[in-house]
């Protein structure tokens, strides 16, 4: 018998929990630094230390941070369903979770690309310096998709999102596009369940559950939805 096919789309709201702070609680600001001088490719050529800095220490929370309960409770699904998580994340919490099927929308801070290509990916743990070069020549960079950026698995988002039997929107303020514009591409019929603290206003969309807590409990909570 083929397992129902789930859906998630997360986003930062369920790295929150796990201490990784989201720019969107705070007024626009990540850490203290305006999200358009370090998440546009206009930033990076005006700054680029200061850019490969902020992604360094964002690679250290992430090396420190752990999952928490909505992670592993996601990838615990995986014995009772197929589950793709798309993620707006860049961290690597899913995975360590124990989910095997991860799709990162906006790039992984574990992975570098040269400034001139974006197909080729190298691995990295450690920092990366102004002066580290690609096997092109070129200066290397985070393999981060930035604001005014394509999102270039959104394709396949899309495609996965068609062949789902339910799809689960968790810890995002559906406010990044293309990202938030998934919801829009989920079949009408298809059961949907947003869990969030507060609700991000996803529209009038039919059969649409909304789960008002933060991820960590409102993953428990989907999983009495879907035995019932």
């Amino acid at each position: 018998m083929n397992k129902k096919h789930i859906v998630v789309l997360s986003g930062a709201g369920i790295s929150a929990e796990s201490g990784l702070k989201t720019f969107r609680d705070s007024d626009g600001l990540w850490n203290g630094y305006d999200v358009y001088e370090v998440a546009t490719p206009g930033g990076f050529k005006k700054n680029p230390q200061l850019v490969l800095d902020f992604y360094n220490d964002r690679r250290r929370d992430v090396a420190a941070a752990k999952p928490n309960a909505a992670h592993v409770g996601l990838a615990d699904l995986e014995k009772d369903f197929e589950v793709t998580i798309i993620t707006q994340n860049i961290d690597d919490l899913h995975e360590r979770a124990g989910s095997t099927n991860v799709v990162h929308l906006h790039g992984e801070i574990f992975k570098m690309r040269s400034v001139a290509d974006v197909h080729t990916i190298y691995e990295i743990r450690g920092d990366i310096q102004i002066g580290d070069l690609a096997t092109d020549g070129k200066q290397l960079r985070p393999y981060i998709v930035w604001f005014e950026e394509e999102v270039p698995v959104m394709e396949q988002a899309v495609k996965i999102l068609q062949n789902a039997d339910y799809f689960v929107v968790i810890g995002t303020s559906l406010q990044v596009y293309p990202a938030a514009s998934l919801v829009q591409y989920a079949p009408p019929f298809l059961p949907k369940f947003i869990i969030d603290k507060k609700n991000p206003g996803a529209g009038n969309f039919p059969n649409l559950t909304f789960i008002e807590m933060p991820a960590t409990e409102g993953v428990k909570e989907l999983r009495k939805y879907l035995k019932s």
